[in-house]
């Protein structure tokens, strides 16, 4: 989605810029050759912004934006805190499908963008975490 930069109109809301943001990650990932399953799956445990599938392995993705590195960047906006949550959550996920890590092939990804929302500078994290 792009952003206009008319002044007159009101500033995205972080929950549209992450929706945004979610959206270029699946369409980047789907064109290299991921299947989408789920986006934004949520338990008790956290949240899992993209759940696509590479063959017959199971992707778990985190999608972080950010529009400058001043603090980082978007990789260091993942904490172990964080990553504790998506694999508790993954966990969830598995046992509610009828799967599980021992018998199916999964990993966790993470997609960055940054920069400019509209031509955002993405990076593609495999096997992350």
């Amino acid at each position: 989605m792009l952003w206009n930069k008319d002044p007159s109109t009101q500033a995205p809301t972080t929950r549209e810029i992450g929706q945004s943001t979610e959206a270029i990650a699946a369409d980047y990932l789907r064109t290299n050759g991921l299947k989408f399953k789920a986006k934004n799956f949520q338990s008790r445990q956290g949240e899992i912004d993209l759940i696509m599938l590479d063959g017959n392995t199971w992707v778990f993705i985190e999608v972080k934006y950010r529009k400058n590195t001043t603090y980082g960047g978007a990789i260091a906006a993942i904490s172990n805190t964080k990553i504790q949550k998506i694999r508790r959550c993954t966990e969830f996920f598995l046992q509610k499908h009828g799967l599980n890590e021992y018998n199916t092939q999964c990993r966790f990804d993470v997609i960055t963008l940054e920069g400019n929302i509209n031509h955002p500078q993405i990076t593609w994290l495999k096997n992350a975490f």
